[in-house]
């Protein structure tokens, strides 16, 4: 999945307006125009498409935590230069305030097991043995599980 994919999933499952997405990167300090975030929202082989940086998508993804769940006292977490499938998990489990058993439980509504230690796995650092890559299947079922929880209204997108 590439990261536009998932800005235009979290927008979809959250209905973000385009306001609002421009009001979650400033959540997070950074400053960008309507423009940029319908660029970036628009399908991959149209026209006005742009692909998202891993910076600024992290950047997204830390506005997202602070419009969730409150900024944090102190500095904000430099957005990451790089980002990776459990980077992005992360994230949106931080966002969502989601322990494992909610995230297990999320993954259950479309029918997909994850032990919780499979789950710890993905949070591990790289060099540690237990680390394991978390796939696109997982991040895409985890995202459809949450729209599922946020709007049980809609299917598939």
């Amino acid at each position: 999945m590439t990261n536009n994919d998932i800005l235009r999933r979290i927008r979809y499952t959250f209905n973000l307006t385009d306001t609002a997405m421009v009001n979650v990167f400033a959540a997070a300090e950074h400053t960008v125009t309507t423009e940029q975030v319908i660029a970036w929202l628009t399908k991959e082989g149209e026209e006005a498409y742009t692909e998202i940086s891993d910076t600024e998508f992290a950047t997204f993804l830390n506005g997202f935590i602070n419009t969730q769940r409150g900024k944090r006292e102190g500095d904000q977490p430099a957005p990451e230069s790089k980002l990776n499938n459990n980077i992005i998990f992360m994230k949106l489990r931080i966002a969502l305030n989601m322990k494992a058993e909610d995230v297990i439980a999320t993954l259950a509504l479309v029918d997909f097991n994850l032990s919780k230690h499979e789950l710890s796995a993905f949070s591990r650092k790289v060099d540690n043995k237990h680390y394991r890559v978390c796939n696109n299947q997982v991040l895409r079922l985890f995202l459809t599980g949450v729209q599922q929880q946020v709007r049980p209204q809609s299917t598939a997108e």
